[in-house]
């Protein structure tokens, strides 16, 4: 049986989860739109350790996202520029090409801790500039078995016919 959206969530009493990945990338978040009963907005609470990020620098083609900053400071890398953030700001990461690339790191001595809001598109294509990648997504309908997930990078392209019977 399926839980009942809230109207009402207090960020302290949210389940976390705590991953890290090699020496720069860790956090304690979750993804909680669902519990709020939201469809075609995503919303994330993430702390952050000291010199971490929770996320490759990154942009996606579809999708708009915005970030709150709770607690804490750190640096917005946006395109080309780096922004020095601290609790208050909004920062902002619309859909767009490598321009909008972008990556939240904590260069403080405390933990950073923000929301991540987005739109939340069916299909998203996302690149990550730093190492080549590209990540080509689908969710359909929300169900396991209407899903396509591909990271690759560009110089695996292939011909439009290519394998194809009879071409």
């Amino acid at each position: 049986m399926a839980t009942e959206p809230k109207a009402v969530i207090n960020t302290a009493d949210l389940k976390l989860d705590h991953w890290k990945q090699g020496e720069l990338y860790e956090s304690t978040d979750t993804s909680f739109s669902t519990l709020l009963g939201l469809v075609g907005l995503g919303v994330s609470y993430n702390e952050v350790p000291p010199g971490k990020s929770g996320c490759p620098f990154h942009n996606h083609h579809v999708e708009d996202e915005l970030f709150y900053v709770i607690a804490g400071i750190g640096e917005f890398r946006f395109g080309d520029a780096r922004h020095a953030i601290k609790a208050g700001d909004v920062l902002g990461a619309p859909a767009g090409g490598p321009e909008t690339a972008h990556q939240i790191i904590n260069t403080g001595t405390a933990t950073l801790v923000y929301l991540g809001i987005s739109t939340m598109a069916t299909t998203e294509i996302v690149e990550y500039p730093d190492s080549g990648k590209f990540l080509a997504k689908t969710n359909r309908d929300g169900a396991e078995n209407k899903r396509f997930r591909h990271i690759g990078r560009p110089e695996g392209d292939l011909d439009y016919w290519d394998g194809e019977p009879g071409a």
